[in-house]
């Protein structure tokens, strides 16, 4: 019998970010070409956002709700317990990295959780894959009003300008289309859903665009001379010891809940897991190019490394007990 290959071996995303990161280092949008790619990307944000209204089922947003027991934790989790976390590791960072990627430790714990990812690996565990389904659509579709304020509140205005300008665009390129999706979604899910291969092809596509965009920003205000290869071990180090944490006080507070086995381990890939899918766009809306690709560069860290670190966790999980 062969062995289960691990998800994050034959995961496209990685291929798609290393991409979009390489192109930007080699290859640089400059100019009114990024002025043209930022243009194509936020078309691309809008139709992803409206595909996104389309597809996740009013039915599951009104169970999460319902089931406030669990997803009221969660959500305190997400948007509090890991907020803070950023807020902690970005001061720890202001003294050693640059102050636009120090911020970004704050940006991160202010993202939702990943969708795909999560329910992935909560099945590979042996997870209450419902539970994580429904999870994952209300804390992203949460994160679409939370996570810019929240932002905001807790410093982000250093980074860009989080004022009226930024809201309206937050508006027009992310509620706006998700609400039309939610509106005309009776007319047309059946249709989306036997379309899903291309639209997470369409996902991974649009991530990647506003990705080599930011990047592309972060190259032209000199991030080979800003940033240095120790800063980069530093920031992987500090990225790496986040995440543990994550995985540590997801975990824990599931047992502190009284969650059934299966529903902590949904709690733990939910909890700790931080979604590129909102936040690679968002900061396309928030901030400027100059500042864009050092923002999420611990994003994209913790996303690479959660993908590499939850795959053998899962397997681990799902091994009997003894």
């Amino acid at each position: 019998m062969m062995p289960r290959r691990l998800p994050f071996v034959s995961d496209p995303m990685i291929a798609v970010l290393l991409l979009a990161t390489t192109l930007a280092l080699l290859l640089p949008a400059m100019g009114e070409g990024r002025e043209i790619a930022g243009d194509v990307s936020n078309g691309g944000i809008f139709v992803l956002f409206l595909v996104n209204g389309m597809r996740i089922r009013r039915s599951e947003i009104t169970r999460g709700i319902a089931n406030w027991r669990f997803f009221g934790p969660l959500m305190l989790f997400v948007f509090g317990g890991m907020a803070l976390a950023g807020l902690g590791f970005a001061a720890i960072a202001a003294s050693v990295l640059p102050p636009l990627v120090a911020i970004g430790f704050i940006y991160l714990g202010c993202l939702p959780s990943t969708i795909q990812s999560a329910t992935s690996y909560t099945s590979l565990a042996g997870g209450n894959v419902a539970l994580a389904v429904v999870g994952a659509a209300l804390i992203n579709i949460a994160g679409v009003f939370i996570s810019a304020p929240l932002f905001a509140l807790l410093g982000g205005g250093e980074a860009g300008d989080i004022g009226r300008e930024a809201i309206i665009r937050i508006g027009l390129i992310l509620v706006l289309p998700f609400l039309i999706g939610q509106a005309v979604q009776d007319f047309v899910i059946d249709r989306v859903a036997a379309q899903r291969a291309r639209i997470v092809w369409l996902d991974r596509a649009v991530i990647g665009l506003a990705v080599y965009v930011a990047f592309s920003g972060a190259v032209d205000q000199g991030l080979a001379r800003l940033f240095t290869p120790a800063d980069w071990v530093v920031l992987v180090g500090l990225v790496l010891i986040l995440l543990a944490l994550a995985l540590a006080a997801a975990w824990g507070a599931g047992g502190v809940l009284g969650l059934a086995r299966e529903d902590r381990i949904t709690f733990l890939f939910a909890g700790s897991q931080k979604s590129v899918a909102i936040g690679a766009p968002l900061a396309a809306i928030l901030f400027p190019p100059a500042s864009a690709g050092f923002v999420i560069a611990p994003l994209l860290l913790y996303h690479l490394a959660q993908l590499v670190l939850a795959a053998p966790l899962a397997t681990r999980l799902a091994q009997p007990r003894h």
